[in-house]
This record gives structure tokens, sequence and C-alpha cells, in this order.
């Protein structure tokens, strides 16, 4: 077929738009019964990291260290070990608190993370009232640092305190650990900033009787392969972040009978089997803590690009390359979009926050979209949204999950390894699906949506990294990064 013949041919059929950038015009045309094509596109990074992200494309030690970093990720084995206060898994002392995402003072703190960090002062005894906390930590009575910093993560506050039972994940591969805390379920809860009494005396239950009894089928059942739940879970219809109820539902099948089997009294393990099976984001946590031990295995792998940490603390958005240490990149966090909760409005919704970022960090949550279509239900957007989530990932990430697979497409492992360079290079962003908080603290979740991070703090990992790195990135791009 002549050029000519194949234009025509593609003329002769359905033409149908595509946008990219405002979302304006797509609604526009949808509002005039149109089906435009929606392409997940921004305008390329700033002169110094687009120079920056092009030296790195043309590099081949670059290229190693970042197929290095992707090995060390997908090699990981997380195993679920133990549950233990934080007090002695991260080494947490009364009166420290840690949060979600970037380092943050209390004075740029969010609403739901001033009203999580005044129920977890209550919740330890340590303030009569979310009131006199929020007294304490105005004038530095109470010192808060972000979870990252101590090998743990938390989901959307994150705030952990001393006496919280974490969760305890072990490299079955390594001698490495990680940690997260219990998962409380949805809706009026201290992750999203709710300290109401009903918080705070589950947070107690949580502490006194939960723990323990799951802490003891640990115990008996010696570990729990989380990867092995996590990757039959995505064939069953999860992606594990705001979807977990086939991960859930396999974790309750693995620990079962051995809750059955405890020494403790029969009303107590029900309760416990209850309160997990009514809860399809207990395994979330678990995820999570998985999630991060994996990720901190990449960490140090001299000349990556490949991003270790994506975080959020409600007023920023950080992230951490394998290759520039322990040094955060921020942005403003964006609000996403979604759907809400009844009687709630847009307005009403606080800037992005958490750290369950780590599961797309992984190849997990959004990056795994299309083993999940239902999930638009709760996060908002179509079928071809969740496929085309997944699918757009590929672009800007090394390789792919060998361990978690997507039946849709045709077993095709999930894309993993986010290439800071290729971000920027691409103008194409990770895609995040998240819970959304209500701004004023004490309100809790309000829904759940769809968010982008900030290009910025990838123009900012990369300038960084060209300072580390000037060898890789060649003399015009180190002196240009410098320069900016």
């Amino acid at each position: 077929m002549t050029a000519a013949a194949s234009l025509a041919e593609m003329l002769g059929g359905d033409l149908r738009p595509a946008c990219a950038g405002l979302d304006l015009f797509e609604h526009e045309l949808r509002r005039q019964g149109l089906q435009p094509e929606s392409v997940r596109w921004h305008p390329p990074a700033d002169g110094a990291a687009a120079a920056v992200a092009a030296a790195v494309a043309l590099s081949e030690p670059a290229h190693q260290a970042n197929r290095a970093a992707v090995s060390r990720i997908v090699s990981c084995r997380p195993h679920l070990v133990r549950i233990e206060p934080a007090q002695s898994a991260v080494g947490l002392e009364r009166g420290t608190f840690l949060h979600a995402g970037p380092p943050i003072e209390w004075q740029d703190a969010s609403g739901p993370l001033r009203g999580a960090l005044a129920g977890a002062a209550v919740f330890e005894g340590l303030a009569d009232s979310p009131q006199a906390a929020a007294a304490s930590f105005e004038t530095g009575d109470f010192s808060i640092e972000p979870c990252h910093g101590r090998g743990a993560v938390g989901p959307m506050a994150g705030v952990v305190s001393a006496a919280m039972p974490m969760l305890v994940l072990a490299d079955g591969t390594g001698g490495q650990q990680a940690y997260c805390t219990l998962n409380e379920g949805l809706g009026k809860v201290l992750r999203f900033g709710a300290y109401s009494d009903e918080v705070i005396e589950r947070l107690r239950w949580m502490r006194d009787v939960l723990a323990p009894v799951i802490d003891a089928v640990l115990k008996r059942l010696e570990s729990i392969d989380v990867w092995a739940l996590v990757s039959e879970a995505l064939l069953m219809g999860d992606e594990c972040h705001n979807r977990n109820r086939a991960a859930t539902s396999l974790f309750l099948r693995a620990v079962g009978a051995a809750l059955m089997e405890l020494d403790c009294p029969a009303a107590q393990a029900a309760e416990c089997f209850r309160f997990i099976a009514r809860n399809d984001h207990f395994f979330l946590n678990v995820t999570m803590g998985a999630a991060k031990l994996t990720a901190d295995r990449a960490r140090g792998v001299t000349g990556s690009t490949v991003v270790v940490a994506m975080a959020r603390n409600g007023t920023e958005f950080g992230i951490q390359l394998a290759g520039t240490g322990d040094d955060w990149f921020t942005g403003p966090s964006g609000v996403p979009k979604g759907l809400l909760f009844a009687g709630f409005t847009p307005q009403d919704a606080n800037p992005d926050i958490g750290d369950s970022t780590i599961t797309e960090t992984v190849g997990l949550g959004a990056f795994a979209m299309a083993a999940a279509p239902a999930i638009v239900g709760f996060v908002g957007g179509t079928a071809d949204t969740a496929l085309n989530s997944t699918l757009a990932m590929y672009d800007i990430t090394v390789g792919e999950h060998p361990s978690f697979r997507v039946a849709a497409l045709d077993n095709r492992g999930t894309p993993v390894g986010i290439d800071a360079a290729r971000v920027c290079r691409s103008g194409i962003w990770p895609v995040v699906n998240t819970g959304i908080a209500g701004k004023e603290p004490g309100t809790g979740q309000i829904g759940a949506g769809l968010v982008e991070p900030p290009l910025s703090c990838f123009e900012a990992a990369l300038r960084s990294y060209a300072a580390k790195n000037p060898d890789i990135v060649g003399a015009a791009a180190t002196w240009q990064a410098r320069s900016s």
C-alpha cells in the first residue's frame, strides 16, 4: 500500500481527537458528544534538567547503574516476621513522632498531619486533649521527623508514636528490615487526621489486643512471604495500593488456621478476625512495609537515577534517588482529583499526603492499575484509565517486575524502576492513586482519586545528580545544572 493510500484509508475511518495538557479542552469535547483520547504528557523539564536527562540517556555507566538498582529491587523477597512497638522497632522515644513524606516543621504542617500528631500525643498519654497536644507541638515540646529516616513508612499522615505496634518486614535474601504501622480501616481514623475518642480507643485496642494476637500467629507461622500474596492478588483484581480486597482475603487465609489454634480466648481471636475481614485495606500496610524494604535495596547505587522513595507530607511531595544519598527533592503537593464522599466538595480536600506512594515506587499501585479495573469505582476514571495508566509508566521505568504480572497485558510484568531522567526527558509523570484527606484537622477521609507529582522535584534531583556525577553527565551538562 502506498503512503497516499494508507493516509486515505486512515482519514476515511472514524477520527478521534487527542488531548494533551489542559483538561478544559477534553471536557468541552466530551460535552459536545465526542470521545477524545487523553494523552498523559506535559512539557519536558527545564533546560538544566533536560541537559542532564539527555546526557544520562547516552551514558552506558548510567544505564548499568540503573539496571543494577532495578536488579536489587526485583530480587528482594520481603517476609512479614513479627510485630513490635515502635519504641524498640525503630528506637522511637516518647515525645518524638514520625510522619509521612519529606521533613517538615509543625508550623508548615497541613491540617490532617496536625490532627494525626495531636491524636497520637493523646494516645501516648502525653496530652489530655488534641488542643493541649497542639499547643505542645507549637512550643517545641515534642519533635517530629520523617518515617523514611527510621526505615519505616506510614499511610496518609503516617504518624507513628513510641507505643504504636509496627509490622516488621525482613528480606529473605539479606538482613535488612523495614517497618509500618497496622491499618486502622477507612473513614475517621488517625492516619487521615481524625482524633475523636473512638479513634483513640481503636488504636489502644490494636495495641493491646490485635498486635499481640497477630504477632503470636506470626511466631507460629515463622513468617509470611508478602510478594507471594501480592503476586496472586494482582491476578485477582487488586493493585495493592487503593484496592487490597484480594490481598487481605489471602492474608486471612494464610493466618486463619494458626489464629484459631492460638492459646487465647476464642472471642478475642474472633474479634481480631472480624476486624481484618471488615477492613479491605488491612494488607496495604503490609505491602507498604515490604515495598519500603524493597526500594531501600537500591539505595546507594552510584550513578543511578532510579527513584527509591516518593512521599508526601500534605504540603510537599518529595523524592529520593538511588544515586544521591538521603537528600530529599521537593515540590508542592497537588490536590487529588477523584470521587468524594457525600457532603464534601473539592474545596474540602487537602493536598496529597502519605508514604503509600512507596507502592508505585516498586511497580504496584497506579503502576499496576491495569490489573485492577474495578478500582476506578473508588478513585474515579474509566477502565481505560486503569489500563492506560499502567501502559504509560513503561516509558519512564527501567524494567518490568518478574513477580508482578498483569493478566490483561498477557502476563507482562508491571513497570518498575522509575527513572528521573526519563521523567524529565519525556514529560510523562508518575501516576499515583491515593486517598483524599479533609484539610481541616479531625475530619478524616473524604474520598479517593488520582494525583501527579510536581516535575520540579525530579528536575532538582537531576541537578543534584549532575553535581555528584560529573563523569557520567559530562562537563557541559554539569555546568548547565550548576548555573541554573
